[in-house]
């Protein structure tokens, strides 16, 4: 399994810094209208990747935050490899963008709230840390679960109010 080095991981305090950064683009989301959820990569206490969903926007379901966050990381790495990175995302990530955490090497994945739905972390699926995979990954769940939960619960609160899907 890819670890990150023991004095490199952040202490639960930097967890809740690096996840108020994917928080701040959960908020950016709500904002446009989009699924609140967003996502940072930090490497070597470095962000090298920011984004929240966009699915509406650019009409591409694959548009979650993770991936577009994925996408900038690996830009900015110039290599589709990201170990010693670390991803935070304010939802439990989906199958789609667990299946490119493990594609991109990822080594910690640090997640809010989680996912009845479509978690594939440790709701429904555990698919970062399943043995038969090439790559594992180390997961911190639940960092700032509430304010990450409770902006998607506005969300969806405020879609019904609206009469949208």
């Amino acid at each position: 399994m890819n670890r990150i080095p023991g004095n490199a991981i952040p202490s639960e305090l930097l967890h809740e810094d690096y996840m108020r950064l994917a928080l701040a683009e959960a908020h950016a989301a709500f904002q446009e209208d989009e699924v609140p959820i967003g996502a940072v990569i930090i490497c070597n206490g470095r962000t090298i990747g920011s984004a929240h969903n966009q699915r509406e926007q650019l009409h591409d379901p694959t548009a979650h935050a993770e991936m577009i966050a994925i996408t900038q990381a690996a830009e900015s790495q110039g290599s589709w490899r990201l170990d010693g990175c670390i991803l935070y995302a304010t939802l439990e990530p989906c199958p789609m963008c667990a299946g490119a955490i493990i594609q991109a090497r990822i080594p910690m994945v640090v997640y809010g709230a989680a996912d009845p739905k479509a978690g594939a972390v440790r709701t429904l699926y555990n698919l970062l840390d399943d043995s038969r995979l090439n790559h594992r990954c180390q997961i911190v769940p639940g960092v700032l679960a509430e304010p990450c939960g409770q902006i998607l619960s506005e969300f969806f609160q405020q879609q019904r109010r609206l009469g949208k899907k």
